[in-house]
């Protein structure tokens, strides 16, 4: 009669906890029999599989931003945080593409994303921070010359998603320079030049001393996003493991 494993036995050959002999039981990767309340192995199948070069560890696909961010906890404090700080908010994923609603965007900014083409223009300036290899946010032009910068939300050591913070100057621009920009912007995003230039001049001048201010909140508020968000991948890696568990009980 062919000899058995045990799971124990099956985790300690293959070096892998017990949800993921249960998840290879599942999908067929293993077969087994279960002898009164536990179940057994073949003991060449496993052979097999070390034979064929299994993996030892199995890594745990992480789950998507979407669900791993508790987005309706997010966007109150993100609202918060904007209006605290005088600047437009967003959360978006690496690619730049908003999870969140803006909070307390400015009057020109919504009328850049009111545009189709201005909507991707900032969907693509927010990428670039995504990008951005500094693990400190650091402030820079978007597409439309205001500033911005971003602090990252990491969950298990990967980035998932940023917090964007922006939608102001640091010095008053030139008006020549301005009237020129406006204009370039009016006809690029097919907006009416007078309202660009109205919404402009509601476009708050940040000083100096407040940018640090800025920076330190920013990071503050990424850093809180990360903890509610890393407690939620937790309690679903463990539902899911019980859910895995139940479907071999009797």
């Amino acid at each position: 009669m062919e000899a058995l494993f045990s799971a124990k036995q099956v985790q300690e050959l293959l070096n892998v906890d017990r949800t993921t002999i249960y998840r290879m039981l599942k999908d067929g990767r293993l077969t087994g029999v279960k002898v009164g309340q536990h179940w057994r192995f073949s003991s060449r199948e496993v052979n097999d599989l070390l034979s064929s070069g299994v993996p030892r560890v199995v890594d745990t696909e992480l789950p998507l931003p979407a669900n791993v961010l508790p987005l309706h906890c997010m966007q109150p404090v993100q609202d918060v945080f904007a209006e605290i700080a005088e600047v437009g908010s967003v959360t978006t994923d690496q690619e730049g593409n908003p999870l969140t609603r803006l909070s307390n965007s400015c009057d020109f900014c919504k009328l850049i994303l009111g545009s189709d083409e201005g909507r991707q223009s900032c969907i693509a300036s927010w990428r670039m921070l995504a990008e951005q290899k500094d693990s400190a946010p650091e402030f820079t032009s978007c597409h439309a010359s205001l500033q911005y910068a971003r602090a990252r939300i990491e969950v298990g050591g990967e980035l998932i998603a940023i917090l964007v913070a922006g939608q102001f100057y640091t010095q008053s621009p030139n008006a020549e320079e301005e009237t020129e920009r406006l204009r370039a912007l009016s006809q690029k995003y097919h907006i009416d030049e007078n309202l660009l230039v109205q919404a402009s001049r509601q476009i708050p001048v940040l000083d100096d001393r407040k940018i640090p201010q800025i920076r330190g909140w920013l990071e503050r508020v990424a850093r809180t996003f990360e903890q509610i968000s890393s407690e939620r991948a937790n309690l679903m890696s463990r539902l899911r493991q019980i859910a895995e568990m139940s479907v071999i009980n009797p």
